[in-house]
């Protein structure tokens, strides 16, 4: 009888011991284990409970004149108050958001006026055709921004002419132009649909390894895709940037840049840092996939020359040009010819765009709020 036991407990620690195995394997390691499950020591947040993402901005206050030096900011804001509630059925004016938030100094460039900051962010936003989004997008990160007590600029790149879109390369464009204004500390990569949905998710970079931040999207049901997913919303130093050699340019039309992205780092010696799946939630503005940003035919092509090309194609070979470079308001807007894509037959197309798109340019300046 204790035979037969022993067999049992033998085989019962077999199936347990390659369960463990497998579920390890699944999730890629112990970390990622307990990120999953939101095992962190950080609170799980109860997102029944939300706040206006407003509350507590008007506590932000000016020092009083004839004042000494100002504190430093804490590491952690006094201001934040969690879960937001985030809804997009009135699509809030320029004037009205410009009157939210009268701390914003021209170009959408914030400093706290009661304390030195200690963290510097860029949020760079590829942009075109999407005033409706960038309306949401200025409403909900102004407030949410200036509760974290950064200093940060928002830098919306647009791209002029009616080729196709290239997501990518007008990240590598932000990059470049946001560090002519400052040394930035951190570099936001930021789609304009994406709307975080907890202020404790502070817009500042993983010193060691690029952060992936959008994790928990409800587009995917407040879960990560897959494991080396890197899309939406990631923070990267610039040395980290430099190191994986940016974006690559080639990808013009919708999908694949951040499969490419993932393996870059990869590449270069470092990993994907996330927070709490808790804590990473983004709400995404509903809308179809525009005209001009089709699904990139080539894009399993070019993922799988990404170890070969890497070194080659990104910021090391970025060209464009830049039309204007506006102060606006809420944002500094930068409108770039970026150059040629795929024509329908899958050519490239030739010719330079400056000329015909200094119209057009115009155009979406006034649309953007400008003159």
């Amino acid at each position: 009888m204790s035979h037969y036991l022993d067999r049992q407990c033998t085989f019962a620690i077999l199936v347990a011991s390659q369960l463990l195995f497998l579920v390890y394997y699944s999730f890629g390691g112990l970390q990622n284990i307990t990120s999953f499950f939101s095992w962190t020591g950080q609170p799980i947040w109860d997102y029944t409970k939300t706040h206006d993402v407003y509350t507590n901005l008007s506590l932000i206050q000016q020092p009083p004149s004839g004042a000494d030096g100002l504190p430093n900011c804490p590491k952690k804001s006094p201001y934040l108050v969690g879960p937001l509630s985030i809804q997009f059925d009135l699509v809030p004016p320029f004037a009205v958001i410009e009157a939210r938030n009268p701390l914003v100094q021209a170009g959408g460039l914030y400093s706290p006026p009661n304390c030195v900051p200690q963290y510097r962010t860029a949020i760079i936003v590829p942009h075109r055709n999407r005033e409706t989004h960038l309306r949401h997008f200025l409403y909900y990160l102004h407030p949410f921004l200036q509760r974290q007590q950064l200093q940060y600029g928002i830098y919306i790149i647009h791209q002029a002419g009616n080729q196709t879109f290239n997501r990518a390369k007008l990240l590598n464009v932000g990059v470049k132009e946001a560090l002519r204004d400052e040394e930035w500390d951190c570099l936001f990569l930021h789609d304009i649909d994406l709307i975080p949905e907890n202020d404790h998710n502070l817009y500042v970079c993983d010193s060691e390894n690029p952060k992936h931040v959008s994790i928990a999207m409800n587009k995917f049901g407040y879960r990560l895709p897959y494991k080396t997913y890197f899309g939406g919303v990631s923070a990267v130093t610039p040395e980290q940037y430099l190191q994986m050699n940016g974006f690559p340019n080639e990808y013009w039309g919708w999908g694949g840049e951040d499969d490419d992205i993932a393996t870059r780092l990869h590449l270069a010696g470092m990993k994907i840092s996330r927070p709490a799946l808790s804590l990473g939630r983004y709400k995404m503005i509903k809308h179809k996939l525009d005209k001009g940003n089709e699904e990139n035919p080539k894009r399993f092509d070019l993922l799988f020359r990404t170890r070969r090309s890497w070194r080659q194609d990104g910021m090391n070979s970025l060209t464009y040009v830049t039309l204007s470079r506006q102060r606006l308001p809420l944002f500094t807007n930068i409108t770039a010819d970026i150059g040629p894509g795929p024509s329908a037959t899958g050519s490239t197309q030739r010719g330079p765009l400056a000329q015909s798109a200094k119209g057009q340019e115009a155009g979406a300046s006034r649309a953007l709020g400008g003159t």
